[in-house]
């Protein structure tokens, strides 16, 4: 039987499940939907951004994004204009009701954040980030390679 070459990644799931957890348990009391307030900071981040581009930045498929787009338009989070550039894309920005509820969203964020970093020392914290955007950019490379063979095999 193959052996696991390190628990890592089992580390960094458990730990993405327990923060999502906290946040959808937050973000309920703001009525906003599991998982949500992910679309929504990157939108007010973002204002203006394509809803494939969404996708893309989320690293989630398209429906996903068409659904949470749908869900926060109807709760009146954000608005949807069509692009002038291309007739095809559809522009998202965040409405004033969504932007005062970003600085929550963030405060929240920081919160866990802190939680999550606390006993680390400063060089650390810096070490640790430095290390995830390293691994993101070594994933980034194999999903960009495996979403275009995906991609391909769609329109075939």
């Amino acid at each position: 039987m193959t052996k696991l070459h390190n628990d890592l990644l089992r580390d960094i799931g458990t730990l993405a499940r327990t923060i999502h957890y906290l946040h959808d348990l937050h973000f309920k009391e703001l009525a906003l939907q599991r998982g949500q307030f992910i679309f929504l900071t990157r939108i007010c981040e973002n204002t203006g951004i394509n809803q494939n581009d969404l996708s893309l930045l989320l690293k989630v498929d398209k429906s996903t994004t068409a659904k949470a787009v749908q869900k926060l338009t109807a709760a009146g989070y954000i608005n949807r204009q069509r692009s002038s550039e291309d007739q095809r894309h559809w522009q998202l920005f965040p409405t004033e009701k969504a932007l005062l509820l970003y600085d929550q969203i963030i405060t929240e964020e920081n919160t866990c954040l802190q939680l999550c970093l606390q006993n680390f020392k400063a060089s650390e914290r810096k070490e640790l980030n430095r290390l995830f955007k390293k691994m993101c950019a070594n994933l980034e490379t194999h999903w960009q390679k495996t979403k275009g063979q995906k991609q391909r095999i769609e329109v075939q």
